[in-house]
């Protein structure tokens, strides 16, 4: 069984209360996990928020709307993360975040097909997909080795960095795109972002509310202007934070 845990809380540092911030009237959250049950290949799909009072909100949306949902540690998302994952004993386990209401389930799938060919106990997709279209899948036994293990600030808050810096003890893979793409930021931990994605939703929801990937390239192509609105953040700038809280923690081990 393949699980998907889509990750999602309602306190943010750069943007408060982003995931249920609204897009044509609807919570980002209920469009990313709309977009994600188009997926041929997850067989389910949880939400997995923390047991803090302002996560509550994020229980009522995914009970009014039938969507799976699992409570646990705010700061410690690797516990959250395999505890979601073990209440449901998958063989393969789905990670998404829900800051990334433009994910394409095609990019979800491609990267799951690539993880079975290759026999891999993890994959994520590669930095040159644009930033918000990323996906990791493992095996239930590379997360369970990495949750027993993970020490390190960086490793409980970023749920693979355990898997991801030891490619001697896990056999690791990068799902690739056709063309490098990593300038392109569709992510939302800022106004701007939410104001690009926004724009997005606007242009193509009504045509079509499924709209893919390439269909995003197209619109950028047509209006290459959209893409200044929030070009100039740096990527993974949550995780950089989290790599300088690890030297800290070693120094005082």
């Amino acid at each position: 069984m393949i699980l998907a845990i889509l990750q999602a809380r309602y306190s943010s540092s750069r943007l408060p209360k982003k995931v249920l911030k609204k897009i044509l009237g609807k919570p980002m959250l209920l469009h990313q996990v709309e977009r994600l049950q188009q997926s041929k290949m997850i067989d389910k799909l949880v939400v997995a928020t923390s047991v803090s009072r302002s996560d509550n909100i994020i229980e009522k949306m995914c009970l009014d709307n039938n969507i799976g949902l699992f409570r646990g540690n705010l700061d410690n998302v690797l516990d959250r993360f395999y505890q979601c994952a073990r209440s449901y004993h998958p063989d393969y386990v789905v990670r998404l975040t829900g800051d990334c209401p433009l994910i394409d389930w095609q990019v979800v799938d491609k990267t799951i097909q690539y993880f079975f060919n290759g026999g891999f106990d993890f994959v994520e997709t590669s930095v040159k997909f644009p930033d918000g279209l990323d996906v990791e899948i493992m095996s239930m036994s590379a997360l369970e080795r990495a949750w027993s293990g993970a020490t390190l600030p960086s490793e409980k808050e970023h749920v693979t960095q355990f898997i991801v810096n030891r490619p001697e003890c896990f056999h690791n893979g990068v799902f690739e795109p056709i063309n490098d793409l990593s300038h392109l930021r569709w992510t939302v931990d800022e106004p701007e972002d939410y104001d690009f994605v926004k724009k997005v939703y606007h242009s193509l929801y009504e045509k079509n509310p499924l709209f893919v990937m390439k269909d995003i390239l197209n619109l950028l192509d047509s209006e290459p202007e959209l893409m200044d609105i929030n070009s100039s953040f740096i990527r993974n700038e949550g995780l950089e934070k989290s790599l300088v809280e690890d030297k800290g923690f070693i120094k005082n081990v």
